[in-house]
């Protein structure tokens, strides 16, 4: 999904930024729940992307949806598209 609500064919994920003190760039943790294969239990799964952010208008504790993007730099391949509801 674009900020236009167009579905773009890449990935859209939604997560909460935990660090923002690089310049263009915030981290943000993405929780998911998944079923563990031999106990059969949900357990939580947390990974962590860097998103560009342009502006800089992303601050710590902000719910927020990220989209695939091409290579921006040697780790950062997700863009900030806007403020997700939560």
């Amino acid at each position: 999904m674009t900020a236009d609500g167009q579905n773009s064919g890449r990935r859209a994920l939604t997560g909460r930024v935990v660090s923002d003190k690089m310049d263009k760039t915030v981290i943000v943790q993405v929780e998911r729940r998944v079923m563990h294969p031999r106990y059969r239990k949900f357990v939580n799964r947390r990974k962590k992307y860097k998103a560009h952010d342009e502006d800089n208008g992303c601050k710590v504790g902000d719910v927020v949806t990220i989209l695939e993007s091409r290579p921006l730099s040697r780790t950062k391949r997700w863009v900030v598209v806007g403020q997700a509801t939560a």
